[in-house]
């Protein structure tokens, strides 16, 4: 399964890229939102991870622009964020992200957890 990582946190994008390569999963990587969504449609993932905070849009935008688009739009998306915000977690699962993650408080192998629980409720 391919997973789509959105996160221009170089040293995140390491870690979790080797975490779920370890568990057997192929990961994509882009480093701004207008390449994720470009990598979105191209390569069609199982799942997309996607940081809150990027150099060229927010999370919640790319989000909308991912549920909106057909070819897209029953992709899981899993926000990862520093922040803690209420108001963009309200926003991003009423957009459709399957769940919001907390970088700071959160494992590799937590988030490979909730990746592959996301993807069991997506089959099922």
């Amino acid at each position: 399964m391919k997973i789509l990582l959105i996160d221009d946190d170089e040293a995140l994008t390491t870690i979790f890229t080797a975490a779920l390569t370890k568990e057997g999963f192929q990961v994509v990587a882009a480093s701004t939102g207008q390449e994720g969504l470009d990598k979105a449609t191209t390569e069609v993932p199982s799942l997309i991870l996607l940081d809150q905070v990027l150099p060229d849009f927010s999370g919640n935008d790319i989000l909308k622009q991912v549920k909106s688009d057909e070819k897209t739009k029953n992709i899981p998306v899993i926000i990862l964020s520093n922040f803690s915000q209420e108001e963009l977690v309200k926003e991003a699962i009423n957009a459709g992200a399957a769940d919001y993650v907390f970088k700071y408080q959160v494992e590799p192998k937590d988030v490979i957890e909730k990746i592959k629980r996301t993807l069991n409720q997506t089959q099922n």
